[in-house]
């Protein structure tokens, strides 16, 4: 009998049977499209050896060893409802669904709920690495019983990715915690996108860089502190000539960006925690912007386009580039420092006790936001255990006073010139309203006493509710 199985041969779906069967598992497998089962058996080579093809759900249910575990790989929403609920009827107590698709945790919770008071056991995992890490080794973040998650932790572990022989694989807690911790991710990840593809406009429209010119200098910062996934695929991505046109291919591509919901998602759950994520926000917005391109078009066309050309503003080539790279930088950390604030609000208020530094450590590779610096991450909680936010610690802190004045330059430079920076502005914002003593909240305070007797606190009064004589003013 199969050791696991999976439903949904879907690019992830498939590779992630493959990926199993590769590391000597047997794999039931099962598409709703019969022919499509049969093509991913024909085109499995030896791996089919591992892969055992189904035919209905019913099929794959009897198929899988007892307690079975079985990955429902589907399009998130009813799609996953309507999959459990078929194999939940073939189920004996004991035996575990698996989501590994990109659901919202809220979801998931539910599920967990509906399928423990029928003693079937239902993990959420979040799943990092696109087709690529599907195959060869994702970032696993798993969410549900520890008991459950036992019983397929060697699965799990064994197809993942490897930090220097660490598994990128780990229960972060219990029901909807895994997608939680997903979300939050991809949160991280659209912030991450949106900021480097700010550089490159600044780099294409203010600096009149060449893509073959940013390539480069995308590939040399992927030997510095900016060391990731996203950066070297990025000079990649800028290295591509279009065969068609004979231009770099990313001159060609509808400037257009799509989104599937999880930022979206991510955003949300920070506003529904109070926890600021503005430069998750800000990307989420500009995708969503970026959608309107009719609408960007008529903006143009009524208000004119700007002259881009930095002309100096920010030093020769050579030293604006430097000063590109230190914002980014200052950028990502602020990125990094709410999506992770994020996680520890939602941990406290859900009683999840995130391990935020073994999720910092399972994305050092597999998932699409891996680099070296969160290596700096894991190893901040290592020694410190909470953090209560990542730029009020070393290296972090160090990192920021070095590099704000450069992002601050950046994004004045970027600002007078008419080049849209949605993401590093957030950023800088964040970074200086966390350094304000004394902010203006209490103008706000006043204000909400005065139009909604809200109330507010003294100086030197902690406590106390007190309310203005607005009225007599008023008079």
């Amino acid at each position: 009998m199969a050791d696991i199985g999976l439903v949904g041969l879907g690019v992830m779906g498939a590779n992630l049977a493959l990926n199993m069967a590769e590391k000597g598992y047997s794999v039931a497998v099962y598409n709703r499209t019969t022919e499509k089962t049969d093509a991913f058996i024909a085109n499995a080579g030896s791996l089919a050896a591992n892969l055992v093809p189904c035919k209905t759900l019913t099929g794959l249910a009897e198929t899988v060893r007892p307690p079975r575990p079985i990955v429902i790989m589907v399009k998130a929403g009813e799609a996953v409802d309507e999959q459990a609920e078929v194999l939940a009827a073939h189920f004996s107590a004991g035996d575990i669904l698996i989501d590994a698709g990109n659901a919202n945790f809220r979801d998931t919770r539910r599920r967990v709920a509906t399928y423990a008071a029928r003693g079937i056991d239902f993990l959420g995992v979040g799943v990092s690495g696109g087709e690529e890490g599907a195959r060869h080794g994702p970032s696993v973040m798993a969410g549900g019983k520890k008991e459950a998650w036992d019983r397929v932790a060697d699965i799990f572990t064994a197809i993942s990715a490897k930090f220097h022989g660490e598994p990128c694989a780990a229960r972060v807690g219990p029901e909807g915690a895994g997608h939680f911790v997903k979300t939050i991710h991809n949160g991280i990840e659209y912030a991450d996108m949106q900021m480097i593809a700010e550089v490159y406009g600044i780099m294409r429209d203010g600096l009149a860089m060449t893509a073959p010119e940013m390539a480069a200098v995308f590939a040399e910062w992927n030997d510095g502190p900016l060391k990731s996934y996203l950066i070297e695929i990025s000079a990649k991505v800028l290295e591509v000539v279009d065969p068609l046109t004979g231009r770099p291919l990313v001159e060609d591509i509808l400037d257009t960006a799509g989104q599937k919901g999880t930022g979206r998602w991510s955003a949300m759950e920070a506003q529904d925690l109070g926890v600021p994520a503005t430069v998750i926000e800000a990307a989420v917005a500009a995708r969503s912007l970026s959608a309107r391109k009719t609408e960007r078009v008529a903006g143009e066309a009524l208000f004119g386009a700007s002259d881009k050309a930095l002309k100096g503003a920010l030093g020769d080539k050579e030293q604006t580039l430097r000063i590109l790279e230190e914002a980014l930088l200052a950028g990502k950390i602020a990125a990094y420092a709410q999506g992770f604030d994020v996680m520890a609000r939602a941990s406290e208020t859900w009683n999840w006790d995130l391990p935020l530094g073994t999720i910092a450590r399972i994305w050092r590779a597999g998932c699409i936001i891996r680099s070296a610096f969160l290596d700096d991450i894991a190893s901040s909680y290592t020694l410190m255990g909470t953090i209560s936010n990542l730029m009020m610690v070393e290296p972090f802190t160090g990192m920021l006073r070095s590099s704000n004045r450069s992002l601050r330059g950046v994004v004045a430079a970027a600002a007078l010139k008419g080049i849209a920076v949605p993401a590093l502005s957030s950023a800088l914002a964040y970074f200086d309203l966390s350094r304000t003593a004394r902010s203006t909240a209490d103008l706000t305070q006043a204000q909400r006493d005065f139009f909604g007797a809200h109330g507010f606190e003294r100086i030197g009064a902690p406590g106390i509710v007190a309310h203005g004589p607005w009225a007599m003013s008023a008079g």
